[in-house]
């Protein structure tokens, strides 16, 4: 491997047009056919892949920021390859027949994941050997092959290997009285074949690298990298004395984590969601990477002890694994990142001076709402719940947790503290957030043993919702405060998520989350509700009777924010709206299944995707003109069937004018955007907003944000 100064790889200028699902298919569809009024969902979600990709090819970025970016495509492609690509396996094992709506069989939607897969994981290692290392290089930054390093590096490496990989490492033999051994998820392994002089005999062996160590060497300079699969495979004779290493090739293999849990028949959900966490260990492979010059004999043994075909391996130039140049961005090297972000905090929000704020106070006067990362969690969301644990008035607090940041997360830390404290806490853990279970599991049992009340949520369902409730003790009165939310209890998430919440003493608002949270923990069947909009109960039909309203009226106007638009039902509502003249704009971060701009169908239809230094997370909804008037709806659920029917999900009206100018300043931000944003046409290409203006959301939100404090 080679990876400064590398001679270009064949067909390295493949797939830098835009992706085009019906290029994919090999016919363009046709409006009137209606199974195509839908695009593929997975060749969707491959699409938002390629933006990301594009950030990583971008030269005007940041070098650290574009090596983010491709650590991140990494992580979200091996993502869906654990998921998507899984299940679609799982059709064709179980000889699934018949299609989707967008017409697109399992057996097709493969082969065009296939094809697409290959041109972005080629792009990928383009992007990485032939523009950001070279760049990097320049800027003192250097990755280097083992083979080039002189002697003062190869003595540090040898005592590096000696002292920290020797000793974790576990060579492991394939003979009869070895069986093949278990490949592990996403671990980067090497392929060994050894020779023996006494026998002349060949052995395979296989030497995983153990995750624990860096996915790159930092050499004593402190500036110049080498692969570790590189260092180890250097030194492979310290692994095997006495044989001959005849050759060794890097491989990595993916397996299907997705798991399923008969609710229904579990008689303690926390053990059934363990035993299939043990189980996912054991998926079926799904994907083999390896590098271009491994042999047909490693390639066909590799094939035949993990029972796959060619079809499931990934042929990718090295080095495999990118995910880990996350490590690179933790260098201190601010020249090659974007500025920091003083996130700001909302003068209703700062302390008087000399004097402790009263939040309570605060949110008695009016609403507020905030939007993550430009108003600091810190001092709003997290807040919000440590004045409730430290509150003597409080007398209860109850939240759902979907992903929280680990062993040092604030929230968590409030809710123990308030347990301590004598105060009635109520945590809906949801178990079954994907990848997040093991955590989730960790903290359940954890705030158990304080003392806090756990639940699980409702069998069959999915809590996704973001909600969380305090009820106060006032003058002989119990009044309640209420957050709610479009992002996780997250404090490290929200500083790169763009999510947005109500922070409010509303009654009507605070009697809802108290029946909800009764929904959750309880028995009850509450379906109807003051304020909030709750799926399954009545997500589904708020958004179709909003949908049609506009569709009536002579001045129709819909936006609306999301991370992806899949419902069938909700994208015919919408189709319909368009005939009916009505005006919509659709800001969809990720998967969008409707196809605007068709005429006759859609062309009163535009749909936007802002793909920047910031994830786009929120879900914010408008329905109705500026003239007549318009509701505003924020909360944690997108157009996607799981959202509408399958999770527990909120959504609350922002009725303060003050505060729905607000929402109206993002949407008009992101409808702007000629730097971040990308168009979907009706030929289901994705193509760059051409810069006119310059007008970059995530920096024009920030400078917004530091206006509002004056600064």
């Amino acid at each position: 491997m080679t990876l400064e100064g590398s001679a270009p790889i064949a067909g390295d200028d493949v797939g830098r047009a835009p992706m085009r699902t019906a290029d994919i298919l090999g016919h363009h569809p046709d409006p009137d056919d209606g199974p195509v009024r839908f695009l593929n969902r997975e060749l969707s979600w491959l699409q938002f892949e390629e933006r990301v990709l594009v950030l990583a090819e971008d030269a005007s970025l940041p070098l650290l920021e574009r090596a983010k970016f491709l650590a991140i495509f990494q992580s979200n492609l091996d993502e869906f390859y654990q998921v998507r690509v899984a299940g679609l396996k799982e059709q064709v094992a179980a000889d699934v027949i018949g299609s989707n709506p967008d017409g697109m069989s399992p057996t097709e939607q493969l082969q065009a994941i296939s094809k697409l897969t290959a041109d972005l994981a080629l792009r990928h290692g383009v992007a990485f050997r032939e523009d950001l290392v070279p760049a990097l290089a320049d800027a003192g930054i250097r990755f280097c092959d083992h083979d080039a390093l002189d002697a003062a590096d190869l003595a540090f490496l040898d005592e590096l290997f000696e002292e920290q990989m020797f000793p974790v490492l576990t060579p492991l033999a394939v003979d009869p009285a070895h069986p093949f051994p278990y490949i592990s998820n996403l671990s980067l392994n090497l392929a060994v074949l050894v020779r023996d002089p006494s026998t002349d005999g060949s052995r395979f062996a296989r030497l995983k690298v153990p995750p624990i160590l860096p996915r790159f060497t930092l050499l004593p300079d402190g500036e110049r990298f080498v692969p570790i699969e590189q260092v180890i495979a250097a030194r492979l004779d310290r692994l095997f004395p006495g044989l001959e290493v005849v050759e060794h090739h890097f491989f990595r293999v993916t397996r299907n984590a997705d798991i399923e849990v008969e609710e229904d028949e579990a008689d303690d959900l926390l053990l059934a969601i363990e035993s299939e966490l043990s189980r996912r260990r054991f998926g079926r492979v799904v994907r083999l990477e390896v590098e271009p010059d491994i042999t047909d004999e490693i390639l066909g043994l590799l094939l035949r002890e993990l029972e796959i075909t060619h079809d499931d391996v990934s042929v990718l130039p090295s080095p495999l694994d990118l995910s880990g140049l996350w490590t690179l961005y933790d260098l201190d090297r601010p020249d090659l990142k974007q500025p920091n972000f003083h996130r700001t905090t909302q003068a209703r929000l700062v302390s008087p001076p000399g004097e402790d704020l009263d939040l309570f106070a605060v949110l008695r006067e009016a609403d507020v709402l905030v939007q993550h990362p430009y108003d600091s969690f810190t001092t709003s969301t997290q807040a919000f719940v440590e004045s409730a644990a430290h509150d003597p008035q409080v007398l209860a607090i109850k939240i759902t947790l979907y992903r929280t940041s680990g062993p040092g997360s604030p929230i968590i830390r409030a809710l123990l503290d308030a347990a301590e404290e004598g105060k009635q806490v109520v945590a809906l853990v949801e178990l079954k957030a994907r990848f997040d279970e093991e955590a989730n599991i960790e903290w359940a049992r954890a705030l158990e043993e304080a003392g806090v009340h756990v639940a699980y949520g409702v069998v069959g369902l999915k809590t996704h919702t973001k909600v969380a409730l305090v009820v106060r003790s006032e003058h002989g009165r119990v009044r309640r405060y209420a957050h709610i939310g479009t992002g996780n209890y997250n404090d490290r998430t929200a500083r790169i998520y763009e999510d947005i919440g109500l922070l409010t003493a509303d009654p009507e608002l605070g009697a809802d989350l108290s029946d909800l949270f009764n929904v959750l923990t309880g028995y009850s069947r509450q379906e109807s509700y003051r304020k909030l909009v709750v799926a399954p109960m009545n997500f589904r039909r708020r958004m179709l009777e909003l949908i049609e309203r506009e569709a009536a009226a002579e001045d129709g106007r819909i936006i609306a924010k999301m991370n992806s638009l899949v419902d069938g039902d909700l994208i015919d509502a919408l189709y319909a709206a368009s005939r009916a003249g009505t005006s919509i704009d659709l800001l969809v971060r990720g998967i969008c299944c409707l196809r605007p701009g068709v005429p006759g169908l859609s062309e009163n239809i535009r749909v936007r995707s802002v793909v920047g230094r910031y994830l786009e997370h929120s879900r914010v909804y408008r329905f109705g003109s500026t003239e007549r008037g318009a509701d505003y709806l924020i909360g944690s659920g997108d157009w996607m069937p799981r959202n509408l029917d399958r999770r527990v999900e909120a959504l609350t009206p922002v009725t303060d004018p003050a505060l729905q100018d607000r929402l109206e300043e993002i949407f008009e931000v992101a409808l702007h955007d000629d730097v971040l944003a990308w168009e979907l046409n009706a030929d289901t290409t994705w193509t760059r907003v051409p810069t006119v203006v310059g007008i970059e959301s995530h920096e024009t939100l920030q400078d917004l944000a530091r206006k509002r404090i004056g600064r």
